[in-house]
């Protein structure tokens, strides 16, 4: 009986030794089968991401620089301003038209006056040579024309009566060229001041305080960033399948990569002559990570592309190997790591493999203890 139990105990001990040294079972993974979807009738196209509107502001006089607000990422509401150009030449050229205006106006005054004059009591005739008074000339006209020529004293008051109207029109005329000149100044004074045209950041400052700068020279660019879009050229083949207003998959450069869905916002009516691409801006949901320039992408619908079958996996089963996208499968109870190469997202949280899995193997989510 003691011999047996000995057996026992040896036979009990071997099997603990054994299970202490056999691998971890495959049941404390988390696993997931490589399933193979239906995939391939898109084409990427590289975009960039731009603001929903930027402008570029630009000198309209020349002069030195003599204020610059902020630096490139502050935030502006419309009307704010901006940029600001030294303009004493101009306030200069402005007061002097402002007293040549006031002269036109005294001017436009006397003439009123004048032709009122002429106009009520008129001047039948003038001084002599003689120093004969003039109420004596116009009694004597009338018997000197019989010799000197035809007298028409209604003639001579027409003549009168224009040349005033005429001195009239020239002082209104004086009085609104100086007051052109004066708005054309007050517009050089507008152009002096740049101010945000709407709610937005910097995101390129061109100058600084003390520049010196010249009419048409960039000065900062302006962006409304709230909302941001893609912008690509899509080559002219691929760009019938699309219409204003539909989803399509997008990609952003931002850490990993983050997928989304962007609306197809504004197609150019026309094609680059030398790329052969049209130039479609696509609209991103509000709040999106990164900025304007990052690297983007867009699956764009190819009807000539032929759909293959490729093989898709959870997102979360993929992780970075350095620089590189690894999974880890599942190999006699053991886990060994595959690179693989990673497509689009095909739904349901999944994305394709286009290359380091075939289908069917058992990839792992989930490490033992990983989980709660």
């Amino acid at each position: 009986m003691k011999k047996l139990s000995g057996v026992l105990a040896v036979l009990f001990a071997s099997a603990c030794l054994a299970g202490l040294s056999r691998p971890t079972s495959a049941a404390e993974y988390t696993t997931v089968p490589v399933t193979v979807e239906k995939f391939g009738n898109m084409t990427t196209v590289s975009g960039t991401v731009v603001p929903y509107k930027e402008v570029t502001l630009a000198a309209q006089i020349p002069g030195e620089i003599n204020f610059v607000a902020g630096r490139e990422g502050d935030k502006f509401k419309a009307g704010d301003p901006l940029v600001s150009i030294n303009d004493d030449e101009i306030q200069a050229r402005r007061r002097a038209e402002v007293a040549s205006a006031i002269a036109a106006e005294a001017a436009l005054r006397n003439a009123h006056v004048q032709y009122s004059r002429e106009l009520w009591s008129p001047r039948t005739g003038k001084p002599s040579g003689m120093g004969v008074p003039s109420m004596f000339d116009s009694m004597m006209k009338p018997f000197m024309g019989q010799q000197a020529g035809p007298y028409n004293p209604w003639v001579n008051r027409y003549a009168d009566l224009y040349g005033q109207a005429r001195g009239l029109d020239d002082a209104r005329s004086r009085l609104l060229q100086a007051r052109a000149r004066i708005e054309a100044l007050n517009a050089k004074l507008r152009d002096a001041r740049q101010v945000a045209p709407f709610d937005g950041v910097i995101t390129q400052k061109m100058v600084e305080q003390g520049d010196t700068v010249q009419p048409g020279q960039p000065l900062m660019k302006f962006a409304h960033v709230t909302y941001l879009r893609i912008q690509a050229e899509v080559p002219v083949r691929l760009v019938a399948a699309l219409n204003k207003g539909m989803l399509v998959p997008a990609r952003l450069d931002v850490g990993a990569g983050v997928e989304l869905q962007a609306r197809v916002a504004q197609i150019f009516p026309m094609a680059d002559k030398s790329r052969h691409t049209v130039t479609v801006k696509f609209d991103l949901p509000r709040g999106v990570p990164g900025g304007p320039g990052m690297y983007a992408e867009v699956k764009i619908p190819d009807m000539a592309a032929q759909a293959r079958q490729v093989p898709s996996i959870p997102a979360a089963a993929v992780f970075r190997r350095g620089s590189l996208p690894a999974v880890l499968v599942l190999v006699n109870g053991k886990p060994s790591l595959r690179l693989v190469r990673i497509g689009g997202p095909v739904g349901a949280g999944k994305v394709a493999v286009l290359s380091g899995l075939t289908g069917g193997e058992q990839v792992i989510i989930q490490k033992p203890g990983a989980g709660g």
